[in-house]
This record gives C-alpha cells, structure tokens and sequence, in this order.
C-alpha cells in the first residue's frame, strides 16, 4: 500500500520566512544607530535603549549574523522551491 508523500514545501517556507524575520531583526538591532535627540523621537523610537546583551559570539557582530540568517533563509527558500518544482 502506497501512501502520498507529505509535502514539507509549507513547512520549509515558515522555517524560511523565520530565518529572514530574525535575521532582519538582528541586523536592525546590531546597526549602531545614535540615540533620538528630540522628544518626538523618542515617542517614535518607542524609548529606544540600547543593550548589551550578545546573540551571538564577539567573533561575529549581531548585523553580520542577521545577514547569513537572510542569506540561509533566501536559499532554503530557492531551494525549496527547485526541488517541489522538479518534484511535481
């Protein structure tokens, strides 16, 4: 009895779509972008503070990350979709 292969597309596409969000998330976080300087500023900045907390080693800096976490999520992306297409 053969049963249909499940298709993972949908799941690799989330997987996909989470890398490039938390990526894009750390490169905005790891840019050093200066403190607002008037108080309309700070109301659109939603209090910026900045932290000190690491993501990641001190080899790598947070914005270098988010950009292999695009990268990594744009080709399991293009790969998915290769090989659903030469699968149908």
């Amino acid at each position: 009895m053969n049963r249909p292969v499940p298709d993972r597309a949908p799941v690799l596409y989330a997987i996909s779509a989470t890398c490039v969000a938390i990526g894009v998330l750390l490169w905005v976080r790891g840019r050093d972008i200066p403190p607002p300087r008037r108080y309309a500023d700070y109301l659109a900045a939603d209090s910026y503070t900045p932290s000190a907390w690491r993501v990641w080693s001190q080899a790598v800096p947070q914005e270098r990350l988010g950009w292999y976490l695009v990268a990594a999520g744009l080709v399991l992306a293009v790969a998915t979709r290769l090989f659903s297409a030469r699968r149908d």
